[in-house]
């Protein structure tokens, strides 16, 4: 089998789509009798020895050639700006929806509702929660996504530390919403529980003067941007991962990292996050700070149900392995090409 695989952004970028892309490519290249080539606008070359062909920035007439080598058409999110020429061609072709087409909530355009309806040509559209499913298009198989099972995993130490929150720091993702919840335990409780906040942004100094106005600096780390090993030792010696996400995150990968190294996830319940917590952690309202801080003193009362979702971590977590969900959509781009 001869997959083109469109992939707008590829390595050396780095990003969400970008490290679900490598982990797909990886896999299918495999199989002893798949052969791959990658079409991306990424220019950089990268220091890497990649075992398959990368076409980066390609002409129409190029893309032209490749749709004619090729067996199937499969897209790591819509690439209409590449793959349109496959609209005239008619090879059988794949589409995996990792973000908004439309975002929840705001009025769509005439270019959205083009690309909405553009999905129902696909032979097969997957969608990586089902929230994007119920918003983008209602007949797409959900594949959650899968997490870098060699990297984040729980090596069973010591938990010294109580909540983590890892990710950028703008207003979107809530990293405020985790000083005030450690504000609120301080006050209404009398308990000094502590705040990691990995990650760096806009809201960087906002946030560093939140802390201090509260009196918490005792409390609340910066570590700022980390990756790699760095960020799997934090989340190993942390109890609860916080992802207090306002916007709706189309899956919200972090929860998963964060579940894989051993935390309980308190995650709000918008987009895809209920999906990649499933059972093992608990849903709090999106932008309510009284329902985050109910929801966790709940938790932290009872040892009970914080033993009964680390047991439901694992087989969660083995739903989400690259091979698992990789061969998942295997199946998929199989099925389209026999049709």
């Amino acid at each position: 089998m001869k997959i083109l695989f469109f992939s707008h952004s590829f390595y050396p970028n780095i990003g969400g789509i970008e490290t679900v892309s490598m982990q797909l490519v990886n896999n299918f290249i495999e199989r002893t009798d798949v052969s791959i080539i990658v079409v991306c606008r990424t220019k950089e070359i990268g220091n890497l020895q990649l075992p398959f062909d990368v076409v980066r920035d390609p002409s129409i007439k190029k893309i032209v050639s490749l749709l004619e080598w090729c067996d199937v058409v499969f897209e790591n999110n819509p690439c209409f700006g590449m793959s349109w020429v496959n609209f005239i061609i008619r090879k059988p072709k794949v589409v995996a929806l990792h973000t908004w087409i439309v975002v929840p909530g705001s009025n769509i355009t005439l270019l959205q509702k083009l690309k909405k309806t553009l999905l129902s040509d696909y032979n097969a559209v997957i969608a990586c929660s089902n929230k994007i499913r119920s918003y983008t298009f209602e007949k797409a198989l959900v594949i959650e996504n899968a997490y870098d099972t060699a990297l984040y995993y729980d090596k069973k130490e010591v938990k010294t530390m109580d909540f983590v929150f890892l990710g950028r720091l703008v207003s979107d993702k809530g990293a405020d919403m985790c000083i005030e919840l450690i504000q609120e335990l301080k006050k209404n409780d009398g308990k000094e529980y502590s705040l990691t906040i990995i990650g760096d942004g806009p809201e960087m100094e906002d946030l560093k003067e939140l802390t201090k106005n509260y009196n918490l600096n005792p409390q609340v780390r910066f570590l700022g941007f980390l990756k790699g090993i760095a960020i799997v030792r934090e989340l190993n010696i942390h109890r609860f991962l916080l992802v207090p996400s306002r916007w709706e995150e189309p899956f919200g990968l972090v929860a998963l990292e964060g579940l894989a190294c051993g935390c309980i996830p308190i995650v709000s319940d918008g987009g895809g996050l209920p999906d990649a917590i499933g059972k093992a952690g608990v849903l709090f309202k999106r932008n309510s700070l009284l329902s985050l801080v109910q929801t966790t003193k709940k938790l932290l009362k009872n040892n009970a149900d914080q033993t009964r979702l680390i047991q439901l971590a694992n087989s969660h977590l083995n739903l989400h392995t690259q091979k698992e969900v990789s061969q998942r959509y295997f199946d998929v781009i199989l099925k389209a090409l026999k049709l």
